[in-house]
């Protein structure tokens, strides 16, 4: 299987290139290729594929960053671009650019007349998981509310009983054409904005815009391994096309919840251990928590505050296919705030053999008030 072109080598521009001049670099390379320009030329032909492709990715905010993340992969499946399936869809997503129909070819596959299919709007929503969830991957109910063909004019727009009628304009044909000397060019008529049809009764409860809003309740699957700020897309969940165009997509943005005992870094977890001053000097073993349950660490004799135990593959998964992250267990040495006598005999024992110095031992209430009671003798008496 051979690989695709790097899309900004197909247009031609560098990685930091501006929309605009990715759209300039486009429209340069689509002309040059045109099929109308290079009649019977197939190599021209799948020039002119290949660029539409790559504007298709490059310029799209949503589908560049995803490009730029992770290549061809971030772009492809689910979550890829149009899949252009031949000249047509070019030239239905992307004719605007060349000012209509300026080769004579941009109405291809189009009836006259006819009421240009287009697809549908899509759709924003969020999500809130927790990173139990995120790790191992969940089925998430979202509510939507989208507008639906109006189920009294089916879509139409009009007023029950009645049609739409040609526009006078176009003469229903949905694009005028406008001479500029020797050039002849066909843009979207004005009147009707390319329907080729204009509403004279509209329908009631929809107001002439043949949609109605309504709610749905929708099952969401997040792959494992998702993070804030992942975008993922629902095919064929959005808006409802018009002309009998295919509906939009809905896009459901993830936002993982803190965890209280894992810190997240991409794929990589932290966890912070607190130990007892006789662990870290002796050692121990220690059960620490991991994703799926509990997991057994041995902490070796003078492990120091701030030391990273690394458990490989215990991060979280990659929602990409690839390897898991890793999971860093950091070990803090709680100090104790409050002694009981024998530890605090034991520690300044131990002082003692350190030949450290602490401070004195401090009087508690009791002590000072025996003393208070039975005042010590004056040994110089």
């Amino acid at each position: 299987m051979t690989s695709k072109r790097d899309y900004y080598e197909t247009l031609g521009v560098s990685r930091e290139a501006a929309a605009g001049d990715i759209k300039k670099a486009y429209r340069k390379k689509a002309l040059e290729n045109h099929p109308d320009r290079n009649p019977g030329d197939e190599a021209a032909i799948e020039r002119f594929k290949e660029a539409s492709e790559a504007f298709d990715i490059l310029g799209d905010d949503e589908k560049r960053a995803r490009y730029d993340r992770y290549g061809h992969a971030g772009v492809s499946g689910p979550e890829g671009g149009a899949g252009f399936n031949d000249i047509s869809d070019i030239f239905d997503a992307f004719g605007d650019l060349f000012g209509g129909s300026f080769f004579g070819g941009g109405g291809r596959g189009r009836s006259r007349g006819r009421r240009r299919a287009r697809q549908g709007e899509s759709l924003r929503t969020s999500l809130n998981i927790d990173l139990l969830e995120a790790a191992s991957g969940c089925k998430k109910e979202v509510i939507i509310e989208r507008r639906e063909l109006c189920s009294i004019c089916d879509g139409s727009g009009s007023k029950p009983g009645s049609s739409p009628v040609d526009c006078e304009y176009c003469g229903g044909q949905g694009q005028v054409i406008q001479s500029q000397g020797f050039f002849r060019i066909q843009t979207t008529c004005p009147a009707c904005h390319g329907e080729g049809k204009l509403i004279r009764e509209k329908c009631s409860p929809c107001n002439g815009t043949g949609r109605e809003n309504k709610e749905f309740h929708l099952e969401v699957h997040v792959p494992g391994g998702v993070d804030s700020g992942m975008k993922l897309c629902v095919r064929g969940e959005g808006e409802p096309g018009a002309g009998g165009g295919p509906r939009g997509d809905l896009y459901v943005e993830i936002y993982v919840k803190p965890h209280p005992l894992f810190e997240r870094e991409g794929q990589n977890l932290t966890c912070k251990i607190p130990i007892a001053y006789s662990q870290a000097v002796l050692g121990t073993e220690l059960e620490v928590p991991i994703l799926t349950g509990r997991h057994q660490l041995t902490i070796p004799a003078g492990t120091q505050t701030g030391n990273i135990f690394r458990l490989k593959r215990y991060g979280m998964p990659n929602p990409h296919g690839g390897s898991p992250g890793d999971l860093f267990v950091q070990i803090h040495v709680d100090v104790p705030k409050k002694l009981s006598q024998r530890q605090e005999e034991l520690i300044r024992e131990l002082a003692e053999i350190e030949h450290v110095e602490v401070t004195q031992h401090s009087k508690s209430f009791f002590e000072k008030l025996k003393n208070y009671f039975a005042p010590e003798q004056d040994t110089d008496a």
